[in-house]
């Protein structure tokens, strides 16, 4: 999966002779997918104009910090606050210096110092003299130790007709870092994970469904805390509000059938995690037209929706090596989840109460992870109320070591 597919990428480009090379590095970034939007400084635009990065990134090119027009429609902290990663190409010895130190004189230097949480990669480029400055040095220094990325100066031929460090990095190795930053290396680097999020609607007529009120919140965030630990992840989700998750190959159903098809359709997995609300029953015939009020309320038959999590826990050819569940109960939680770790056979099941603001909808849950041990006795840890996205990690900490124990990490 491309790495860079959807990554938004806020490139700011400061003053130097090297900003005409941030017009390849914007093509190139584009052609891997990225959203690019440019901030230009005074110093940038003596050099580019606003209207060829414009043409180029597809965003109208920020240079001016207050304005009217682009403060209504994006303000400069939201630039930093949406950004995945900030590319400072090239980094001059000015801006370098007002990153050291806080300043938010400008549009750039403002958003820099908002961003705070945000990855920064610079590419510095100066006169050799200018960068071997003391001065320049310590503000690199204070940069790197605050975690700043870095990328260059290489040496060679300057503008000023000398030689030596401050060249600033081609467009082709400033992607590479780029991408080297996204690519997520960690200990579940390798395998692939199955993950299905959200509620399945069954149709009753061309207007209304069957279905529940499973936001997927739980089941997007574990897949996104399988990404995160260098899992390459396919999420099948039903309908839900939910954005698309970056770098996750996301299958979008509505039914329980198209659910398992999807689920089914896909090479083999190491790791799936039935996160979805399925639907257990489903109309047994559609109206073709919207069912309207006769004088009598309409019956319906309905049958049997497949089990997904049965179905990939008893599959006798390519069935993962670990498959976990979903029990979403309203009473006799453990009971029922009991039951049915050992009629799905599946390794391990999560089992939350829902209904009364519990579980569906919320932001966070509260669980039960049920799992069998070498003897197949089933053993319970109960994990105290806590945000889903806290409730992935701690899930997908548990796999990590799942596959340490079986030597296959």
């Amino acid at each position: 999966m491309n790495k860079l597919q959807n990554k938004k990428i806020l490139l700011i480009i400061s003053g130097g002779i090297s900003a005409y090379k941030s017009l390849e590095l914007i093509r190139r970034l584009k052609d891997n997918g990225a959203h690019v939007q440019c901030i230009l400084t005074e110093g940038g635009a003596q050099f580019i104009t606003p209207l060829s990065v414009s043409a180029l990134s597809g965003e109208l090119a920020l240079t001016k910090l207050f304005t009217q027009e682009t403060e209504h429609r994006i303000s400069h902290i939201n630039l930093s606050r949406e950004a995945d990663l900030i590319v400072i190409a090239p980094a001059s010895a000015n801006m370098i210096a007002k990153m050291a130190h806080g300043l938010a004189d400008t549009l750039a230097s403002a958003v820099l110092l908002a961003a705070i949480d945000k990855p920064v990669l610079v590419a510095p480029a100066m006169n050799h003299r200018m960068w071997e400055n003391p001065a320049t040095q310590e503000n690199v220094q204070k940069l790197m130790s605050r975690g700043i990325l870095q990328i260059g100066p290489a040496s060679g031929d300057l503008a000023c007709g000398t030689k030596g460090a401050g060249r600033m990095s081609e467009p082709d190795e400033i992607l590479d870092a780029i991408k080297k930053h996204f690519a997520v290396v960690g200990p579940l680097q390798g395998k692939k994970a199955l993950v299905t999020s959200g509620p399945t609607y069954e149709p009753l007529d061309p207007v209304r469904f069957l279905g529940n009120r499973s936001s997927g919140k739980q089941g997007h965030a574990i897949a996104k805390a399988l990404r995160d630990q260098g899992a390459e992840v396919t999420l099948v989700s039903g309908p839900t509000a939910l954005p698309e998750p970056e770098s996750i190959k996301t299958i979008h159903i509505e039914t329980a059938r198209d659910m398992l098809s999807a689920c089914l359709s896909e090479p083999s997995f190491d790791i799936a995690v039935c996160a979805a609300a399925v639907a257990d029953w489903r109309p047994l015939s559609v109206a073709e037209e919207k069912m309207k009020k006769e004088g009598s309320t309409p019956s319906i038959d309905f049958t049997e929706n497949p089990d997904i999590l049965k179905e990939i826990a008893q599959k006798e050819k390519d069935r993962p090596a670990l498959v976990i569940g979903f029990a979403a109960e309203t009473q006799d939680l453990a009971t029922y989840a009991y039951k049915k770790i050992i009629c799905k056979g599946c390794d391990w099941l999560i089992a939350n109460e829902v209904g009364q603001d519990k579980a569906f909808g919320c932001e966070e849950n509260e669980v039960t992870l049920l799992r069998k041990n070498a003897r197949d006795e089933i053993v319970a840890q109960n994990w105290p109320r806590s945000s889903k996205q806290d409730i992935a990690k701690k899930l997908v900490q548990e796999i990590n070591v799942f596959f340490k124990s079986q030597g296959a990490l």
